[in-house]
């Protein structure tokens, strides 16, 4: 009986998004008030500023923890750091989705990039700890790639919004591989600040781009703009209540709860990942510059390649089960890495359960929710990310002093393999993946 009322809610709450939708096709036209030709300039657009925010990004990311050694800062502080980051981070993403729902996508990326370049410019001035915590307190509004996620949900159709994400990752690929090799030289041939200001360079050059060819607001449809209209002003920005109230749609729950419970591990591992490369491996800043970019390489085929093939071919629920497999098998590997080859062979596995994972994860979030509340829930998606980064340097240093590098494999192990039980048996699994599959069928119909 409980089984079936649960089943008889999730397609309750996606069956009335599915009454008086228009048909993909429909969409396709009309959408967001865009012209193809329009759309596919926007597109472009979007996808060049996220090769420019990764770029900069990972320059700055990959010269951190040596600047951060060169000032004399030990990994206990460096994990507070990055706590802090986390922190911030977590406590905008939602209010930052809300903005951009309520006034426009546009102004949504200028606050993003414009917080970046101010936060790699704070990185570039810092000799000592203080301006190195106050660098990470722009990161609040720090959400470029929820921005252009924001946009590619809102002009594409559903069918192939999945893939219209993933291809997001492609660009942001890009700037995985171009990035850490650019910063690698510039630390190495300069020094940490010169590299923390050509991310903050790029990142002003982002907002001029922004300003130029984006669109004020990218939502579709005379309802959502009036909503919007009605609903704005300051104190929207900050209504708690319209924001908790997505976390009561029960798919919407379930998802955020296996995205955070799979991405632990991950967060875990990610936090502690310069320090291990630095102290386990002996990596330097230029082999770290060539090991980032290969891990952007294999995660710029999979989200552009990978993802589109999967998505067309196979259901949600069988994807995710898929994703904590390879998670599974990676973190199977990286418990007995040792040199640095067996890294780069581990993340491979980690690399394409990630990937799947989150896009997957990404893409049915948008469906369960109304149109004008798409950013909103992209910020919470986000902020289960934050979540995990919050507690992840803490709990990551105390791993590696404590139990030592082959507890972050042996953990991330135990935890996706009872997740991959639960959901060969589980019966809300089942149930989920139900509710969306009928939800997709009416949409097609």
């Amino acid at each position: 009986m409980a089984d079936t009322a649960e089943s008889t809610v999730m397609e309750g709450t996606l069956g009335s998004r599915g009454q008086g939708q228009e048909s993909p096709e429909k969409e396709a036209t009309s959408g967001s008030g865009l012209s193809a030709s329009q759309r596919k300039l926007v597109v472009l657009m979007t996808h060049i500023n996220i090769a420019m925010y990764s770029t900069c990004f990972w320059i700055q990311q990959g010269a951190l923890p040596y600047l951060t050694k060169k000032l004399g800062v030990d990994p206990v502080v460096y994990g507070y750091l990055q706590t802090t980051f986390a922190v911030v981070q977590l406590c905008g993403g939602p209010l930052f989705g809300r903005f951009g729902d309520l006034f426009g996508t546009r102004s949504a990326l200028v606050l993003a990039f414009s917080a970046a370049a101010l936060s790699y410019g704070l990185l570039g001035m810092a000799e000592g700890m203080s301006l190195l915590f106050l660098s990470r307190l722009p990161s609040f509004l720090m959400h470029s790639m929820q921005g252009a996620q924001m946009i590619v949900t809102d002009i594409s159709d559903e069918s192939s919004r999945a893939d219209a994400l993933g291809k997001l990752g492609l660009s942001y690929g890009i700037g995985m591989i171009v990035g850490p090799f650019l910063g690698g030289q510039v630390t190495k041939y300069f020094s940490e600040q010169h590299s923390a200001y050509l991310a903050m360079a790029g990142s002003l050059v982002s907002i001029v781009l922004v300003v130029l060819f984006i669109p004020a607001n990218t939502k579709s449809g005379k309802k959502d703009s009036e909503s919007s209209k009605d609903d704005s002003g300051p104190s929207s920005v900050f209504d708690v209540k319209a924001i908790a109230k997505l976390l009561t749609i029960p798919v919407a729950a379930y998802l955020l709860l296996v995205r955070t419970i799979v991405g632990t591990p991950l967060g875990i591992f990610q936090s502690m990942f310069s320090v291990i490369a630095m102290d386990r491996f002996n990596i330097g800043p230029e082999e770290n510059g060539y090991l980032m970019s290969y891990i952007g390489m294999s995660n710029m085929v999979m989200m552009g390649l990978g993802v589109g093939i999967l998505t067309k071919r196979y259901n949600e629920g069988l994807l995710l089960k898929w994703a904590i497999y390879m998670f599974t098998f990676g973190y199977l590997l990286l418990a007995g890495a040792n040199v640095t080859w067996h890294i780069y062979v581990t993340v491979i596995p980690l690399t394409i359960g990630g990937t799947i994972m989150n896009t997957v994860i990404s893409s049915t979030l948008t469906k369960v929710v109304p149109p004008d509340s798409t950013g909103t829930m992209l910020g919470l998606s986000m902020a289960s990310n934050s979540i995990i980064r919050t507690m992840s340097p803490t709990v990551g240093g105390l791993m590696l002093g404590y139990a030592g590098y082959p507890s972050f494999g042996i953990v991330g192990f135990v935890v996706n393999t009872l997740l991959s039980v639960y959901m060969l048996f589980s019966q809300t699994h089942a149930t989920v993946v139900a509710a969306v599959e009928r939800q997709n069928a009416k949409k097609e119909s």
